[in-house]
């Protein structure tokens, strides 16, 4: 059954969980945040795969962006997806707004993709709670619905704990626990009854 047009799913504010299987190894064992999703498609950051290569320090230097709160160089950053892996995304609390372009995301998160909340976090203005990703996922009209009804990925309820004070390695685990299954109970391969 096909949803009317403008009465499909909304899943913006949603983290999706990469079932075994997914068959793209970027998205192995990933949890996405949604930052939009409509009828014209959806973007999400990937939010436990780190860029070990690659600290907010780096970053800030490349940029020529003076920092004054040193411990904010160390912070680390993402893989947020496999397109445009050279742009920056901050994923965030509320409690921030960018003064150029801040995305809202019910229930109580933002997404800022400019210069000026990298200058912010470097002079410890930033958000409280953030986390610094290179790149998104994206997917066109009806894609990411059809790679769910696949079996690739199950959707919960995103939670402050889960994405900014869960270790990046834990993060599909507990995504998981969270709707009550096991990974070791997991198959890769969808099946009927």
């Amino acid at each position: 059954m096909v949803a009317a047009k403008g009465q499909g799913m909304n899943l913006t504010g949603k983290l999706l969980i990469a079932m075994p299987g997914i068959g793209d190894p970027r998205f192995e064992h990933s949890v996405l945040f949604l930052c939009s999703h409509s009828d014209e498609g959806a973007m999400g950051l990937i939010l436990n795969k780190p860029a070990h290569e690659v600290q907010l320090g780096n970053l800030l230097e490349q940029l020529e962006i003076p920092v004054s709160e040193e411990q904010n160089a160390q912070l680390p950053i993402r893989f947020g997806g496999p397109v445009e892996t050279q742009r920056g995304f901050v994923l965030h609390s509320e409690d921030y707004a960018s003064s150029v372009s801040s995305l809202s995301v019910p229930p109580g998160y933002g997404m800022t993709a400019t210069l000026d909340i990298l200058e912010d976090i470097a002079q410890g203005n930033g958000p409280d709670k953030l986390l610094i990703m290179l790149g998104y996922a994206g997917w066109g009209p009806g894609q990411l619905e059809s790679e769910i009804v696949a079996n690739g990925w199950i959707t919960v309820d995103a939670n402050d704990t889960l994405i900014f004070g869960t270790p990046d390695e834990e993060k599909w685990s507990e995504a998981l626990a969270s709707l009550g299954i096991d990974p070791i109970t997991l198959s890769a391969t969808a099946g009927n009854a």
